[in-house]
């Protein structure tokens, strides 16, 4: 299957970008960044309907990064799409740079919501929504959650108002991978069942592995046939997918890796080439 290795290299290169950009910043969040990779890159390079030339295209499909600190992702997605020179993934978080620490809408094209306080991407994506059904238009939404952004209230407001409003053309991704900032997520504050809280919430529930691009397309067009409910997919994922010594590690939630860490990990992606 040519597309699957297609899709599985474009991983494997903005793996190697997210590293990157994070170590020659200083900063940044490569935990959450990299476990989200496969969900990201299938929606952009093989689900949604786009176009880089006209970014405001009104029948695109639109995505929200809820989880705004994996911004890194997101600018290694668009940039790899066109939208913009991948030459300026290097500015992140440099001042005067587009490529903020957390998504700005008005500075960098392809950015459908500024986000970064957690907990509001839902909200969002109902919005949007509503919109293109007044309008007629055929778009989707695809929004990403993290699972500890789930301890928010506000996600469980949308969740019940976008099944009361029969939004289907909705569909949020749970990058489930257990780990927050401040430690496994069951131990914080738990949000599980997870799966079981949205399908009370009256959403269709699908429940994947994460870094299975089969399994992240084939849940989208199942969800696409779903009629008068949303559809969350509880991804399971692993924090800092691809990089050894960052896998299911708390600590690299929001911490840089050094020279030495970032050449580490690009030379264990490129061992990986083609595997994604």
């Amino acid at each position: 299957m040519h597309w699957l290795q297609d899709l599985e290299e474009k991983a494997r290169l903005i793996r190697r970008d997210i590293v990157t950009m994070i170590g020659a910043a200083g900063s940044g969040h490569p935990g959450g960044s990299l476990s989200a990779v496969e969900i990201v890159t299938a929606l952009y390079f093989h689900i949604m309907r786009l176009d880089p030339q006209n970014p405001d295209w009104p029948d695109r499909d639109r995505f929200i990064l809820s989880k705004g600190h994996a911004a890194p992702l997101l600018y290694a997605a668009l940039a790899h799409r066109g939208y913009f020179r991948r030459e300026e993934l290097l500015t992140l978080r440099k001042l005067g740079s587009r490529l903020q620490g957390h998504p700005d809408r008005k500075s960098l094209p392809g950015v459908e919501m500024s986000t970064g306080s957690l907990g509001q991407g839902l909200s969002v994506a109902n919005g949007i929504a509503l919109a293109g059904r007044l309008d007629g238009r055929p778009y989707r939404v695809y929004v990403l959650l993290g699972d500890g952004e789930l301890e928010e209230g506000m996600v469980w407001e949308a969740a019940m108002a976008a099944a009361h409003y029969k939004l289907d053309r909705v569909t949020a991704f749970i990058d489930h991978n257990g780990l927050q900032i401040d430690g496994p997520i069951r131990e914080v504050l738990s949000p599980e069942p997870i799966a079981a809280k949205f399908r009370a919430f009256g959403w269709e529930v699908l429940t994947i592995d994460g870094h299975d691009f089969g399994q992240i397309i084939g849940a989208v067009e199942e969800a696409k046939k779903i009629k008068g409910r949303p559809t969350a997919i509880v991804a399971e994922t692993v924090k800092g997918k691809g990089v050894g010594f960052m896998e299911h590690q708390v600590g690299w939630h929001g911490v840089a890796p050094k020279p030495e860490e970032v050449e580490r990990a690009l030379e264990e992606l490129e061992g990986g080439k083609g595997r994604g």
